[in-house]
């Protein structure tokens, strides 16, 4: 599942240099009282890359899949930040790649790190692209804001001390797939410009979840990429990368 938020416009000045700036710790963060600790998951300091581009048009935010990371989409950022002229950033989630670990894998939480890492960055408004676990993350973000197997597994191994081990926290994800594979309850919904875009071989979103995806996303799109099952990104790149630039227009 692949789902997409554009907000508005906005100008912050011309285009500056194209070069990827990286951060492993990008802000602090604090909290005024032991309540909101409570209340609101903390934080964290998310690793991320960001390409450089035209800043008055909104950012592409790429937010990867359950034991992904950011480098899934290392090259069609690339690509679309040649082709559209904007700045896109890829990131970590929590509990995956170089991005801290946490026992808190709620989406909640991994909203939460994005509302704290997208306007250090002045990326708001912008545009959210993400995949599986990433497209919920967005999903949720979008609501409380109005704003190939071997190369996946040399992506998440690394190796320490002579031996390989995994870099996601693979015993909190673990002990929490429930929440990862459900989504929280809403009321609220986005009334922004939405695009779900789904692999034609892919069950993971069948024809009975729409009813619930326009009670939430009054204006979504639904899309289906024949010929691709659950990554369409990686099975059929020049497809997804056509239906972001469709979608941007």
């Amino acid at each position: 599942m692949l789902p997409w938020a554009r907000a508005c416009r906005v100008s912050r000045g011309t285009r500056g240099p194209s070069a990827p700036s990286s951060s492993r710790v990008p802000v602090a963060f604090s909290s005024s009282s032991s309540s909101r600790r409570d209340a609101e998951p903390r934080p964290l300091p998310l690793s991320y890359k960001l390409l450089d581009g035209e800043v008055t048009l909104p950012a592409i935010v790429f937010l990867h899949g359950l034991f992904g990371s950011k480098t899934n989409f290392n090259s069609i950022a690339k690509a679309l930040a040649q082709q559209t002229g904007r700045r896109v950033l890829t990131v970590d989630a929590r509990n995956h790649g170089d991005s801290p670990h946490s026992s808190d894998v709620s989406y909640e939480a991994m909203s939460q790190d994005l509302q704290g890492l997208l306007p250090q960055l002045g990326l708001e408004p912008c545009v959210l692209v993400g995949h599986s676990m990433g497209g919920k993350t967005a999903m949720l973000l979008a609501l409380q804001r109005d704003t190939a197997v071997r190369q996946f597994l040399l992506t998440n191994l690394v190796e320490v001390d002579g031996r390989f081990v995994w870099r996601v926290n693979l015993s909190a994800l673990a002990k929490h797939l429930d929440k990862i594979m459900a989504f929280p309850v809403r009321q609220e919904s986005y009334s922004g410009p939405t695009l779900f875009l789904l692999g034609g071989n892919s069950e993971f979103v069948p024809p009975s979840h729409h009813p619930e995806i326009k009670r939430l996303f009054p204006r979504a799109q639904i899309q289906t990429v024949p010929n691709a099952g659950h990554w369409v990104h990686a099975e059929r790149p020049q497809d997804f990368m056509a239906a972001i630039r469709g979608f941007l227009v």
